[in-house]
């Protein structure tokens, strides 16, 4: 057996594979965050109802899509994100990848962790920086037991989160009249359906990329697909309809300030804790699996290692690099369409990671990165929709023109 129990650089073998609603409720607990909240506050008070719900509808169908088939790779393999990026990036070449995805999702850690604290130094008085220390280091004490963790503790959450949030929608209806009156509410200040859109798909695409880490741990492909569908379909819309309803009725964005005005002080503090807390360790145990790509390392230590980073820094995290992340965050959808892609392209070579040869570095994956960052920079249409085709159709292109005489390495060699 593995002395790296999350199978940081290997397949997760069938004994280590774990039941369908466990994993249902760890995808869940990554979609159940408070941003999503938000961003479905900004579209309740900025769309009329139909809209809003055709965005979030539209908009969930398209990262479901992208995300189930990111989980049915990684189940059909057992490979982490990092691990398949070796076959289309190369073995030193995924470690641009895995840079990119661990250093954000560490980055989002600390943000995250403050993301806790203020508003909770807002309600109750409590030291900003004693709410960092507690919840940075509780969240990082729960990354070590590894995905077992993550599911005792999305068992707990998701449950929670979805019967608070209900009934805070269920109180913000009743506020407003009934379904049919806040069905009749005006946006002071309208934004296009077009933008609401991308900013659904944008919400997750990111995280999203990284759905292989979680979900390589099913049964079957098959049922891969259909709990990747229930959390960014039915997870994250959820995450919407709970923000917008609440910011509908108050105009307010912030979940736990709507919650809060309801007179659920408590509740509110439950809920942002656990969306955060879920989230953040999935972020958390992303990373770690990033960095053992690129170290070598055990996956669990790197983890714990970047939840101690995450915590000291993240006021400085939270005040100076949101715009950093957000920029980086741009270059991770073209990854999954590369990941996508090459699988597509080369399906045999991936269910015999043991025996496998990876070139040092494939220049074709590099290169659509880029396109595909700028395709969703300057195309117009949904900025991370075109950043995912943009990358996925040229590195087709791309990866038949590059020259195949290069010396390959074993998967354990430069890793």
């Amino acid at each position: 057996m593995s002395a790296d129990t999350e199978y940081g650089l290997e397949p997760v073998p069938q004994h280590a594979r774990k039941g369908f609603v466990p994993l249902t409720l760890v995808m869940l607990g990554l979609t159940f965050f408070s941003a999503s909240m938000w961003t479905g506050g900004t579209l309740g008070t900025g769309l009329s109802f139909n809209d809003f719900f055709l965005a979030v509808l539209i908009g969930n169908l398209l990262l479901g899509f992208y995300t189930a088939f990111l989980g049915y790779v990684g189940a059909s393999t057992g490979l982490s994100t990092h691990l398949l990026a070796r076959y289309s990036f190369g073995t030193k070449g995924s470690w641009l990848p895995s840079a990119l995805l661990g250093g954000t999702q560490v980055g989002w850690f600390g943000v995250g962790v403050a993301m806790f604290a203020l508003p909770v130094e807002k309600f109750t008085g409590i030291d900003a920086q004693i709410l960092i220390l507690v919840a940075g280091v509780a969240m990082t004490v729960t990354v070590f037991f590894g995905i077992s963790a993550l599911m005792a503790l999305s068992a707990i959450a998701v449950p929670a989160i979805a019967l608070l949030g209900g009934y805070s929608v269920y109180l913000a209806t009743e506020s407003a009249g009934g379904v049919s009156a806040l069905a009749q509410l005006t946006p002071e200040q309208p934004i296009s359906f077009n933008l609401a859109l991308a900013m659904v798909v944008g919400s997750f695409i990111s995280a999203g990329t990284l759905t292989a880490d979680f979900v390589r741990f099913g049964k079957s492909p098959r049922a891969a697909v259909a709990i990747t569908l229930i959390a960014f379909f039915i997870g994250n819309s959820l995450m919407f309809i709970f923000g917008a309803a609440g910011a509908a009725v108050t105009g307010q964005s912030d979940i736990s300030e709507v919650m809060v005005l309801q007179g659920l002080l408590i509740p509110a503090i439950i809920v942002l804790g656990l969306n955060i807390w879920t989230t953040n360790d999935n972020a958390l145990y992303a990373s770690g699996l990033g960095f053992a790509n690129i170290t070598g390392g055990n996956a669990k230590i790197l983890s714990i290692i970047n939840g101690l980073i995450g915590t000291l820094f993240a006021m400085w995290l939270y005040n100076n690099f949101v715009g950093w992340l957000t920029f980086l965050s741009a270059a991770i959808p073209p990854i999954g369409g590369i990941l996508i892609a090459d699988y597509l392209l080369n399906r045999a070579r991936y269910h015999d990671f043991a025996n496998a040869q990876f070139q040092t570095v494939r220049w074709s994956a590099l290169v659509a990165v880029a396109i595909g960052v700028a395709a969703g920079h300057f195309l117009p249409g949904i900025v991370p929709v075109n950043a995912v085709l943009g990358a996925a159709l040229s590195y087709l292109v791309l990866s038949r023109l590059e020259p195949k005489a290069v010396a390959p390495l074993s998967q354990t060699e430069g890793a």
